[in-house]
């Protein structure tokens, strides 16, 4: 386990190799301004115009001209296997939140280990940003300020139970399990949407619109974006 590289009192950008557009870095900027890159995402960052801070991963992507314009001090190789260059950035920021691009959209199963991450790595909340879709693990109790119409899913990537209010299927008394009952395409009935988990293991998938509603529900109701840049 490595110590933190990027400390931070705001959020952070983690910027992945997948396809990433401006409208999504300009949405990720405006509410977690430091950048870190996971291996090949210097790429994707540079290309945008925008310098990281740090370049973690096993380094088997990041091309040279990458690493000559992030010069050895923005440089830091984790050269062990055991797991993906987001698992070895994640655990490397200490922030309030980390919001992460460029990680959904291309391999499946880089995705699927991304998802992984976010329930092993519980205690760092992430929230992933798809060209659709913001993900990210459900704590004990949440409570997210929604519009009725909207579509709220959940995914178990473990056996897990729990209760909502707010939902057109309520989840009470349904046992989730990743080979058994999911939760995709709920929707949203009121203005307020709570979920109680009874343990870890479950993914909130929402409309990339409600990446505000998100984390505000994460980090307190008072939560604000530091620019203005609509969810879109």
């Amino acid at each position: 386990m490595n110590g933190p590289i990027v400390q931070s009192i705001t959020g952070v950008t983690l910027v992945g190799g997948g396809p990433v557009s401006q409208a999504e870095f300009r949405l990720a900027i405006a509410r977690a301004p430091r950048i870190l890159a996971a291996d090949g995402g210097a790429d994707r960052a540079l290309a945008a115009g925008y310098m990281p801070e740090a370049a973690v991963g096993d380094f088997d992507s990041i091309s040279a001209r990458a690493q000559a314009a992030l010069g050895p001090e923005r440089l830091f190789p984790i050269r062990e296997q055991m797991t993906t260059d987001f698992d070895k950035a994640l655990r490397s920021v200490a922030a309030p939140f980390t919001l992460a691009l460029g990680f959904t959209g291309a391999r499946v199963d880089h995705g699927l280990a991304v998802f992984n991450s976010l329930v092993r790595h519980a205690d760092r909340p992430c929230l992933v940003l798809g060209p659709r879709d913001v993900i990210f693990h459900a704590p004990a109790r949440l409570t997210l300020a929604l519009r009725p119409g909207d579509r709220l899913s959940l995914f178990p990537m473990a056996p897990v139970t729990g209760r909502s209010t707010g939902l057109e299927w309520p989840i009470d008394g349904l046992a989730f399990t990743p080979a058994g009952i999911i939760g995709t395409s709920n929707r949203v009935t009121a203005a307020q949407v709570t979920l109680a988990m009874d343990g870890p293991g479950m993914l909130v998938i929402l409309p990339r619109a409600r990446l505000d509603a998100a984390l505000r529900s994460l980090l307190g109701p008072d939560w604000q974006p530091l620019a203005a840049s609509p969810a879109r």
